[in-house]
């Protein structure tokens, strides 16, 4: 029978056990092993049955348990320490608080997904699970955020195996009450409510949950109450689901919405407003909208109030492809803005400017919600430094006249939360040799004085913790996959041979990520029978294990995960590759450890950073990778091996895939398995002990989210902060003000002459040339722009590579004409063929950028011409 209605019944905890709850509720028993030892020796069993869960465990401990353990003096000592070592982290001076200079009192981390742990299931990939160690990194940091996103009430999706081996979602119903989660309530006790304007005199009405992540609060706002009809319910169903509308509502919700829940956030508890608010991607992009109709309310006009939420807004972009970025129609944006609908003090045909692709090569007739996530943010970066520069390039149409590698798009490398990745036994490795509290902090800060200590562990102990690690892996593999079998519809009797799977002694790699076609899943099926050979060699076998989810809608990645299962069920090679379903966080944390090799094989450059294989690195094992993301950024023969590309303009995609497969293979036969299995005196493998230790002590405190978080506190929160203080009212009327001047006056902006104290094509190192340049500035006067000269190297075609800019000053008083007089000295600080060039630039002091309005001025062809060229 089924249940007509649900209840969550909550355990009732005896006196001495309440702190237990509140352990609970703090995720950051997710990443503290104390908190979880405490839980665990609650009830070993139901731990384990309840997922590592708390949650799940208190709902599940009978009464007698409960009350053995509230008279149980061990216990509630422990439990006191734990809650008390909590207190401090919670209330602490911590690295934030010791920084010196004024750092944002607060920063809004938008993202519309978390990946905090499997008990909180709001993930599907890398996006989610970087946003989620970004808080926890911010937490241990002290760095004061609030999260906001979305509460799915069916998550991603669950992935099961037909028996040939297709991918199946199942979509379970998540109970806001059975997690681990607040509402955000009013001071009368009523739960506090989000409110979005729709067309046709509807409502969109959220309710807002708060998840703490340590120090952080993360508000999910739900829209699943009963306030709401069926379809405005519907909104917050599933994480990238639905149709277009449907996506525009999650994004409307996630990003106005979610202003609307930080201010009813920061009203009730007395948090400090956000001075900075940071985008994760373009999908809380509309944030920018609804923090412009505040300054609206406030007496700024449009574009007085674009230039305040410029000031303090940061947008990340995590796609190197446009296909990966959110576009919409025209028509259904204008439809849920204006008069009747959300946000009707600001103009429509002025929001739709913000998001048209209106430059060269752009689909004029779609709104991007990265382009728009670009004009509203000063402050916008990739995250690796490969990813920025393909991100400059992507973008660069945004700011005309432009080469790629000045647009205004930095870089942050990601970086991972070595706290939830690493495992507990090389946790307990490092304490021993350095120390608890020193290891915590190398785990959290990321010293590389405390990183390196690994030179100084013994090579045998090194190596047993990593045999130790591949003995779990298989164990945990053993039993999903018996349970991957059992959902295919296979008896006991057939599966025997699971007993057998992969070996504790042979060379593991591991492959598991989203499953989308650049990622190449069965690249290392290209050559079946080469790969058979390698998984069989009779002296040097490898074992693989694969994980991967297909997007519901991607029926192509679905054919490659069955590609794969069919390969892996052949009873020739299935005790040495296997593909687990469902990949998710619980899996990860099992996986990244147990594997000897972290393989990646993406076509470059498309993968934006993937931080797999840093948590893998972190756990001693090494990558073996296209030199994408991260890995082009750090890769050294002493980590791990790169793997060739081939990609030439003219190699078509199946040669491309042949050839690296190829190099591929050839890592493996002649490298990899050899570095593996080769002994030296010791009896020990001593290279690959050496590539563990080096991977560990010079990639570990690279690798870090806490790393990361650093960079975005000084390179782009506290700058982002001061420039939001600097935005006064008038200061943003000014700006704007000044802003449509220079856009009104440009074309009148000349560069007339130009000339040089060297008349020659050749001039030596360490000599200085004397510049003179006549400009015409119209109706714009000089503290209005910057002249400056640009020189570097120059290529074949007279390409100025890396290039350096030197302002020139005005002198004396306009010619008749109004022009003006520039010179200043340029030096000659390079040999080889080197050039300069002289361009205008739009120059205010709230400016972040004098490429910020997408203007220059350049000589025309004969006064270049008439300049010259120097040392060619």
């Amino acid at each position: 029978m089924k249940a007509i209605r649900r209840f969550t019944v909550r355990p009732v905890l005896p006196e001495p056990l309440r702190p237990l709850s509140d352990l609970a509720r703090n995720l950051r028993w997710s990443w503290h092993a104390g908190t979880r030892d405490l839980f665990r020796s609650v009830d070993p069993g139901r731990w384990v049955a309840a997922g590592g869960d708390p949650m799940r465990l208190l709902g599940s401990v009978p009464t007698e348990r409960l009350t053995e353990l509230a008279g149980d003096r061990d216990f509630l000592d422990r439990l006191a320490a734990v809650a008390d070592d909590l207190d401090a982290y919670m209330t602490g001076e911590r690295w934030y608080q010791r920084q010196s200079g004024r750092l944002p009192a607060a920063v809004a981390y938008f993202s519309p997904e978390f990946g905090i742990t499997a008990a909180l299931p709001q993930y599907s990939g890398g996006l989610g699970i970087l946003a989620g160690d970004h808080l926890k990194a911010a937490s241990d940091l002290g760095a004061p955020l609030i999260g906001v996103g979305l509460l799915y009430r069916h998550g991603y999706f669950r992935q099961s195996l037909s028996r040939d081996g297709w991918q199946q979602e199942h979509y379970p119903v998540l109970d806001p009450h059975e997690l681990p989660l607040d509402q955000l309530k009013e001071a009368d006790g009523a739960p506090a409510q989000i409110t979005l304007a729709l067309p046709g005199d509807r409502s969109l009405r959220a309710r807002v949950w708060v998840a703490q992540v340590g120090r952080i609060p993360l508000l999910l706002l739900d829209s699943d109450i009963e306030e709401n009809d069926l379809i405005e319910r519907g909104v917050t169903d599933r994480l990238y689901g639905g149709g277009s509308e449907h996506r525009l509502l999650q994004e409307m919700l996630l990003g106005i919405g979610g202003v609307r829940a930080v201010r009813a956030y920061c009203r009730l508890t007395g948090h400090a407003a956000p001075e900075v608010f940071h985008t994760n991607e373009g999908h809380a992009g509309f944030l920018g909208l609804e923090r412009m109709a505040e300054l609206r309310a406030e007496g700024l006009d449009f574009d007085a109030a674009l230039e305040a939420v410029r000031a303090g807004t940061v947008f990340t972009t995590h796609t190197p492809v446009p296909a990966g970025i959110d576009r919409f129609d025209r028509e259904l944006v204008a439809r849920h803005f204006g008069p009747h609908a959300e946000l009707p003090d600001l103009e429509v045909d002025r929001i739709l400017r913000l998001g048209m692709e209106t430059y060269p090569g752009g689909e004029p007739n779609l709104f991007n919600m990265a382009v728009m996530g670009l004009r509203l943010a000063q402050r916008a970066n990739g995250v690796s430094l490969l990813h920025g520069q393909v991100s400059r390039e992507m973008f660069a149409g945004l700011w005309p006249g432009f080469d790629p590698e000045e647009v205004p798009i930095t870089s942050v490398t990601n970086g991972v939360h070595a706290p939830t990745w690493v495992a507990p036994e090389v946790y307990r490795l490092g304490a021993r040799q350095i120390g608890t509290q020193r290891a915590e902090e190398a785990l959290s800060i990321g010293d590389s004085d405390r990183w390196d200590s690994v030179a100084d562990i013994p090579d045998q102990d090194i190596w047993d913790l990593r045999r130790s690690l591949r003995e779990l892996l298989v164990l945990e593999v053993r039993e999903r996959l018996r349970a991957s079998w059992r959902q295919r519809g296979a008896g006991t009797a057939e599966l025997g041979w699971i007993d057998g799977v992969l070996d504790p002694d042979v060379l593991t790699i591991g492959f598991a990520r989203r499953v989308p076609s650049y990622k190449r899943l069965t690249l290392m099926l290209r050559d079946r029978d080469r790969l058979m050979d390698l998984l069989l060699h009779p002296d040097r076998p490898v074992q693989i294990v694969v994980a991967g989810k297909a997007h519901p809608a991607d029926d192509g990645g679905k054919r490659l995960i069955q590609e794969l299962v069919r390969f892996a069920d052949d009873p020739r090679v299935r005790h040495r590759i296997v593909f687990l379903p469902d990949y998710g966080m619980a899996m990860a944390q099992k996986l990244y450890p147990g594997c000897d090799i972290w393989l990646n094989n993406p076509l470059r450059p498309l993968e934006a950073c993937g931080t797999s294989g840093m948590k893998a690195a972190l756990n001693g094992g090494l990558n073996l990778s296209v030199l994408d993301g991260w890995w082009d950024e750090w890769f050294q023969p002493d980590f791990g091996w790169a793997i060739p590309t081939a990609d030439g303009a003219g190699t078509d995609p199946d040669r491309r895939d042949d050839i690296e497969a190829a190099a591929l293979y050839d890592l493996l036969e002649q490298r990899v398995t050899r570095a593996f299995y080769e002994r030296g005196r010791s009896g020990l493998p001593d290279r690959w002990i050496e590539m563990v230790r080096r991977t560990l002590g010079l990639l570990g405190p690279k690798v870090l989210a806490g790393r990361m978080v650093r960079e975005y506190v000084d390179r782009l929160y506290t700058p982002a902060a001061h420039a939001h203080r600097a935005m006064t009212a008038d200061a943003a009327r000014e700006l704007a003000e000044w802003k449509a001047a220079v856009r009104g006056a440009w074309h009148g902006v000349t560069v007339d002459h130009v000339e040089t104290s060297v008349a020659s094509a050749t001039a030596e190192l360490g000599s200085t040339l004397a510049l003179r340049v006549r400009v015409g500035l119209g109706r714009l006067r000089p503290e209005d722009v910057e002249v400056q000269a640009v020189a570097g190297r120059v290529d074949e075609e007279d390409r100025i590579t890396e290039a350096a800019a030197v302002p020139l000053k005005p002198v004396g008083a306009p010619g008749a004409a109004g022009e003006w007089v520039y010179e200043g000295p340029l030096s000659l600080d390079r040999t080889g063929p080197f050039g300069y060039t002289v361009r205008v630039l739009p120059s205010h002091r709230l400016l972040a950028s004098g490429a910020e309005l997408g203007l220059v001025a350049v000589p025309p062809e004969d006064v270049a011409e008439a300049a010259g060229l120097l040392m060619r």
